[in-house]
């Protein structure tokens, strides 16, 4: 399927049965995670606990956006390539607006390309505790 240009992989959920958003926010980080998909999207009640969930995956700079000035923050500032939205905070033509917004973003590099590298290093610090 075609959305605003952008090919959508939906990863679920298929129905509006009660459902697990940790497991369909780790489906979304997976897809981002591997390459399959260059950014990706998870909305469930709150937005929170899926921003939780994705940033657990290594390479994902999951960001909760509830405005369209959060969603310019989260690309622009910090390279988010996840976004999380809360479906019982925020109403359907608001989300549209984020999500809109969201993908038209770039990053803008500079001085929060240093930032970035910062919060990457420390996924990288404790990915190598475990390891070791």
């Amino acid at each position: 399927m075609i959305e605003w240009g952008y090919e959508v992989l939906d990863v679920g959920t298929n129905n509006k049965e009660a459902c697990d958003y940790p497991d369909f926010a780790l489906a979304v980080a997976r897809q981002v995670s591997t390459g399959k998909a260059g950014r990706g999207i998870m909305i469930d009640g709150a937005g929170i606990g899926s921003c939780m969930t994705a940033n657990k995956v290594p390479g994902i700079l999951a960001g909760m956006a509830y405005d369209v000035s959060s969603a310019i923050n989260g690309r622009e500032h910090n390279n988010a390539n996840v976004l999380t939205l809360g479906a019982g905070l925020i109403g359907v033509n608001l989300a549209k607006q984020i999500v809109k917004t969201w993908l038209a973003t770039e990053f803008g590099g500079g001085r929060h390309a240093g930032r970035v590298d910062k919060i990457l290093a420390v996924e990288k610090q404790f990915l190598k505790q475990e390891d070791g």
